[in-house]
């Protein structure tokens, strides 16, 4: 039986996704999937709200841009950082119905459905139902989280593929949703299916303080809360933590992790 409770939730959650959030990136993922002034917009698991903020500013003038996210906190953290912004936000669970807020003519999912590996097809289905016909729907998410590193030890590469399957087997994360994109819209019977792949994290040399935040908060929640015994450490968990520090700060570690990209059309 797989765990219902988001993995990554911790007083610093907010702050995270907010951290590693780059408008850039959200301005040419937006403009690449068609997004225009005067859309109504939907970015469903808003987190701390700084996307649907930037894709509110892409639909000027005349659009709007609604953020709705499962944790209050989250909302609450977004209405108080980005409410004054035009965006509007709203506390609802992406797995039930949403007709009640209405149709939108572009629905932005980015980093959501990696958290939902049992149901992940149906939430793109009940998603699809808020879309206007000739609305384009977004999915984005990563494919071999977490997974793609080089220059780690033989101890810690086992203990990180031993822990991301934990989390898929126990705890309805999936490391792999990225590849089921194209499929789940192809299902669905969207139109002018297209797909972009691309590195999202792409990490060499010094490290960069919002990635040492990123991925250090990561391992320090999700690792953690998994369960995992770290039977490779002496020290468990903590000697683990801190071979990762040290081989993350390194300048000769590489690490990366695709992401896939994938709009259609509502006929």
């Amino acid at each position: 039986m797989t765990s219902k409770k988001y993995i990554m939730e911790g007083s610093d959650e907010s702050k995270r996704l907010d951290v590693k959030t780059d408008n850039a990136v959200t301005e040419r993922q937006a403009l690449w999937a068609g997004i225009a002034p005067g859309m109504r917009v939907a970015d469903i698991g808003c987190g701390a709200g700084k996307t649907t903020y930037k894709l509110h500013e892409l639909v000027q003038p005349g659009g709007s841009a609604l953020g709705i996210d499962i944790a209050e906190q989250r909302v609450s953290y977004a209405s108080a950082n980005y409410g004054d912004t035009g965006a509007t936000f709203v506390c609802r669970d992406a797995r039930q119905p949403l007709d009640d807020l209405g149709t939108f003519d572009f629905i932005w999912v980015r980093f959501l459905l990696e958290y939902y590996r049992a149901e992940s097809f149906q939430m793109v289905q009940n998603i699809s139902r808020m879309l206007k016909p000739g609305g384009t729907l977004l999915l984005i998410d990563l494919d071999h989280n977490c997974l793609c590193h080089y220059g780690l030890s033989e101890r810690m590469d086992r203990a990180i593929h031993a822990v991301m399957g934990i989390l898929e087997s126990r705890m309805n994360f999936d490391p792999y949703v990225g590849r089921k994109l194209y499929s789940y819209l192809y299902d669905l019977g969207f139109n002018d299916i297209d797909v972009n792949v691309s590195a999202h994290h792409q990490i060499f040399g010094p490290l960069k303080v919002s990635d040492d935040f990123n991925w250090t908060k990561k391992v320090e929640v999700a690792a953690r809360n998994s369960g995992y015994d770290f039977a490779e450490y002496p020290g468990g968990f903590e000697e683990f933590l801190l071979e990762f520090q040290t081989f993350f700060a390194d300048p000769r570690r590489f690490t990366y992790t695709p992401i896939i990209c994938c709009r259609g059309v509502k006929g």
